[in-house]
């Protein structure tokens, strides 16, 4: 484009993502204590720093995956493969029914919002659309929304089986909205933030006190320069603003050379 200037928008950032799990309402806790809660049933039966137990879980877990997903029900499921296997299928039906019970358990966790979220979903709420892209078992999540009161700041809620670079490609297209307008905010760099920003868009990385293995891995650079990180929700709001000024000076730098 040449021979007009064409102003750039105030802020070039059309539409806020925000993860469920753990960025809004507390989660892993539930899980740790589930692998606590396995390992003493397992560690009647075999010596757990031989067998390595929550290794073995974690092992089991990403294999089973594809088949049964993330979540609570995924999560129970390989905890009895495991138990099985590390057993020797020694274990018994009564304690394979206490493993079950842990998972019944993690599923019907109460839901506790993460201190000050409610605030800052609602000032960024008011100044931008926002989605909520969530992953994991469907009931469970719809569950958990459900109970946290946020639902009516979402316009358009996403439970989806996987947070990859398909998954954010296929919403952004449902929206009709490139991936240099879009801003996800979430606590994994691995499902929120690094499929985000491969493509194009931005993302503000809230870490948590806790973060299972699997979602700690990722090829992402700390200084990527469309990677935020704020320390509580608190500071949420500034730092959509300070992305949405970063990336209407892209747009507007673009422009100029185009």
């Amino acid at each position: 484009m040449t021979g007009q200037r064409i102003e750039a928008p105030e802020s070039s950032i059309e539409l806020v993502g925000f993860d469920g799990d753990d960025t809004l309402w507390r989660s892993e806790d539930y899980y740790r204590a589930a692998e606590r809660d396995f390992e003493a049933i397992v560690g009647t039966y075999v010596d757990l720093s031989d067998a390595d137990t929550l290794r073995y879980l974690l092992a089991v877990e990403r294999r089973n995956l594809r088949v049964f997903g993330y979540g609570a029900k995924g999560m129970t499921l390989s905890m009895i493969e495991a138990a099985i296997e590390l057993t020797g299928q020694r274990i018994s039906a009564a304690d394979l029914q206490r493993v079950i019970e842990i998972g019944r358990a993690t599923l019907q966790h109460p839901v506790e919002l993460i201190e000050g979220i409610r605030a800052a979903v609602e000032a960024i709420a008011s100044r931008y659309p926002l989605v909520l892209i969530t992953k994991g078992d469907l009931f469970h999540q719809e569950s958990k929304i459900a109970q946290s009161g946020l639902a009516d700041l979402f316009p358009r809620i996403e439970v989806v089986s996987e947070k990859d670079v398909a998954t954010y490609a296929k919403v952004l297209q449902e929206f009709d909205l490139p991936a240099s307008r879009f801003l996800m905010i979430g606590n994994s760099l691995r499902s929120d933030i690094a499929p985000v920003v491969g493509q194009g868009g931005w993302g503000i990385h809230i870490p948590y006190s806790m973060t299972w293995v699997h979602e700690a891995e990722h090829d992402l650079s700390p200084d990527h320069p469309r990677v935020f990180t704020v320390e509580t929700p608190a500071e949420l709001p500034q730092a959509v603003s300070a992305v949405a000024e970063n990336a209407a000076e892209m747009t507007k730098t673009g422009l100029k050379h185009a």
